[in-house]
């Protein structure tokens, strides 16, 4: 029999991105570091909040962390 091979967790990655206990891929927003001053509040606060990634980029990411 032949062993399925095990993939290394791309540590960039695992930096980058958060998974969810339902097996959701989080991230955080760009935008949000600095030269804050001449953002208004409400972009602000919804730039904290982590975004949800979808799609064939959320398969991306779930393969480099080895799940």
């Amino acid at each position: 029999m032949s062993k399925k091979n095990k993939f290394k967790t791309r540590k960039a990655v695992a930096r980058r991105f958060k998974i969810t206990k339902t097996g959701k891929v989080l991230r955080l927003s760009s935008f949000a570091r600095h030269l804050k001053r001449r953002k208004n509040r409400k972009q602000l606060r919804r730039l904290k909040k982590p975004k949800l990634v979808t799609g064939k980029m959320a398969k991306k990411v779930k393969k480099l962390l080895g799940i």
